[in-house]
């Protein structure tokens, strides 16, 4: 398992994932201003971000390999039908 990142090393990470890095909407200020998010909640929501791109990644895998296993089974339909 990975050191988890910290300080600007975090935001910068975070931001180059498309992460929010402000605080929760109900610790606005007057002014409308977010403060950043601590550490944990960012890396909570780093965490995710970086869980969701893998599974995206293998859902292509497996889409692929359901392709596969189908064009493979017609194969093998065409090849008996050929044979007989």
């Amino acid at each position: 398992m990975s050191k988890l990142l910290a300080g600007e090393e975090l935001e910068k990470r975070c931001r180059d994932l498309g992460v929010d890095t402000t605080g929760e909407p109900r610790t606005q200020s007057v002014s409308g201003n977010r403060p950043r998010a601590s550490d944990f909640e960012l890396q909570r929501r780093l965490m995710e971000a970086e869980r969701s791109a893998r599974e995206n990644k293998l859902w292509v895998v497996a889409l692929v390999s359901a392709v596969a296993s189908v064009v493979a089974a017609v194969a093998a339909w065409v090849a008996v039908a050929v044979g007989k």
